[in-house]
């Protein structure tokens, strides 16, 4: 059995961190403002898979309490990385795997300074919950991980490694599926072909994603910018499948009426992830001589939500 410490509790930790406990997984939770909810009732999980009740976890309003864990999983905001440098080196052991389980193009760098002689694996998460309350996840639908090993120097794929298989079993036994890439850079791409559009347009124009696919004109751009993104991964040294954004749509089609985590944010008046999904992300497309003025507009568009 491996320990896992959480760093950040909402609807991915939450959900995820409550699978591998329910596993009978050793989990550790950090937790801030959920904290004193945590301890006196548990964490709460309505899923479509079956709900469940942990009626007890080990939770912690600080890294100073918590044990160093075999795994630590990174699932809070981007927003929230300026804090990695005072909490992943306390919590993850010696020759341990930080997995990152973070929107954007490449969140892992954030992580990699503070991992020590940790393995940093990349998570993809194609996951549609939410955080209903305090210590109360509603998980909505799907619930995948690809799972990828970081490259730092883009010198290549970096194929299964051992680590990325430990974590594999750990989750499957779970019952959470999981899809093994041999491409960090190339995964990446791939989700930033949904996260673009979805995160961005949900949130400027108040729809869910069905909402949203539902009207003709989104819809339309919508699909420009995923054809943005796959041409910008090109030009990134990334070729994505010639159907990938016709198979996106459709997946986006078929699952629940979903409000991604941008739209949240928004509506709560929390900080967005607007430089891990747009602003890195049209960095390195003009960096490699592409052109991406639709995500360049939108990313001006939703800045201006917040300024």
């Amino acid at each position: 059995m491996s320990s896992f410490a959480i760093l950040g509790t909402g609807a991915v930790g939450g959900y995820y961190g409550g699978m591998l406990q329910k596993s009978g997984q050793d989990v550790h939770f950090l937790v801030r403002s959920d904290y004193a909810v945590l301890k006196k009732l548990g964490l709460r999980v309505d899923s479509i898979n079956g709900n469940f009740h942990l009626q007890s976890v080990q939770a912690y309003a600080s890294v100073d309490a918590m044990p160093s864990c075999d795994v630590v999983i990174v699932s809070w905001k981007t927003t929230e990385n300026k804090m990695l440098s005072q909490i992943l080196p306390k919590v993850v052991k010696p020759g341990g795997v930080v997995l990152v389980l973070q929107n954007g193009l490449d969140p892992e760098r954030q992580a990699a300074p503070f991992a020590g002689e940790a393995k940093i694996i990349s998570g993809l998460c194609f996951l549609c919950a939410k955080k209903e309350g305090p210590g109360w996840i509603r998980h909505l639908d799907y619930g995948a991980i690809t799972l990828a090993a970081f490259n730092q120097e883009l010198s290549g794929p970096m194929g299964i490694t051992p680590e990325m298989l430990r974590v594999s079993r750990a989750l499957q036994a779970a019952g959470i599926e999981t899809n093994l890439q041999e491409d960090w850079w190339q995964a990446r791409w791939r989700k930033l072909v949904w996260n673009v559009p979805f995160n961005g347009l949900c949130a400027l124009h108040g729809r869910t994603t069905s909402e949203l696919l539902g009207e003709p004109s989104l819809r339309a751009l919508a699909k420009a910018l995923m054809l943005e993104v796959v041409s910008g991964a090109k030009s990134c040294g990334v070729t994505l499948p010639e159907n990938f954004v016709d198979r996106m749509l459709e997946a986006t089609d078929a699952m629940a009426p979903y409000e991604p985590s941008m739209k949240l944010d928004r509506q709560a008046g929390r900080p967005m992830e607007l430089e891990a999904i747009y602003g890195r992300t049209v960095q390195e497309i003009v960096r490699t001589g592409g052109q991406a003025p639709l995500i360049d507009t939108l990313w001006t568009q939703l800045h201006s939500l917040v300024n």
